[in-house]
């Protein structure tokens, strides 16, 4: 094989390992994001919306790259695809890698100036409490670390889109219900890694208390949704029809409890937790209020 042949083998091989480190948050965090920050941000604008992709998703490959040097041993049983476990890299070769992203990361946020580099700095401090720290393996500092987490990359693609240096009194009180229902309702992602966060001695709410977590979610989405449509001053038709997509996510992870239903209830959880993040929309154009 020549050289060329071969530096394109590389090649692909590398750009493959980067996208399995970030393949599970694309449905979860950078899509969501994004489109939360065109809902809640003061003026968004359109061209900006490549800086806010580029800088949402080398935050998230830094943040996957630095949970996943931790977590290969959960990974082998959860998501054996992944980068460590599928032998793609050493953990030794991620560390170094997660170190050189977060000055990347802080780089580029410092271009897009002092706000987003404190969004950038303030995420980075997060993934080292949670991983450095094993703040992942308590259930309630895991939570908090997770509300950090989104919060620091929803205000961070916020203040890129509408290119302001600080957020209105809109985007606050949505960054701050966004930060509650996360917090409150993030655990949805811990059902179907009960096995793997077992093995690894992670507590987390489905592993403690089992039956109470299935009947807590099957509550609190439909009274997040009821909220929600109450902050955001829904009309009645699309009050009820989010109402109903609590409803029915809330009682899937209640009647099912295998790891294959609960890798579609968080998939549905997702599809809930997104229309959430654009129901503030409706403060400001009323497209919602039918």
């Amino acid at each position: 094989m020549s050289d060329s042949g071969i530096s394109f083998s590389r090649l692909a091989f590398c750009l493959e390992t980067i996208y399995l480190f970030t393949r599970s948050d694309y449905k979860t965090i950078f899509f969501p994001v994004i489109i939360s920050a065109a809902a809640i941000a003061p003026s968004a604008e359109a061209k900006r919306l490549i800086h806010t992709a580029i800088w949402v998703w080398i935050h998230l490959l830094q943040a996957n790259v630095s949970n996943q040097a931790y977590s290969a041993h959960e990974d082998v049983i959860n998501k054996p695809w992944r980068p460590l476990p599928s032998g793609r890299i050493t953990v030794d070769e991620a560390s170094r890698f997660r170190w050189f992203l977060l000055v990347v990361c802080l780089c580029l946020s410092g271009w897009h100036g002092a706000g987003i580099l404190s969004a950038s700095a303030a995420l980075s401090l997060v993934e080292i409490l949670h991983d450095e720290l094993r703040f992942s393996s308590d259930p309630l500092l895991k939570n908090l670390c997770n509300v950090g987490g989104y919060l620091t990359f929803e205000l961070g693609a916020t203040i890129i889109l509408s290119s302001k240096t600080s957020v209105d009194r809109t985007s606050l009180v949505a960054l701050l219900s966004s930060g509650l229902l996360i917090l409150t309702t993030i655990h949805a992602q811990d059902f179907a890694d009960a096995d793997g966060d077992s093995l690894s001695g992670r507590q987390t709410l489905p592993i403690i208390a089992p039956e109470g977590s299935r009947l807590y979610m099957l509550v609190a989405l439909p009274v997040w949704s009821i909220v929600l449509s109450m902050l955001w001053d829904l009309g009645p038709l699309c009050a009820m029809l989010f109402l109903l997509m609590g409803l029915f996510v809330g009682s899937q992870y209640f009647r099912f409890r295998d790891e294959r239903h609960d890798q579609s209830s968080y998939l549905l959880y997702n599809v809930w937790l997104l229309a959430a993040h654009v129901l503030p929309m409706n403060a400001r154009s009323r497209l919602l209020g039918w």
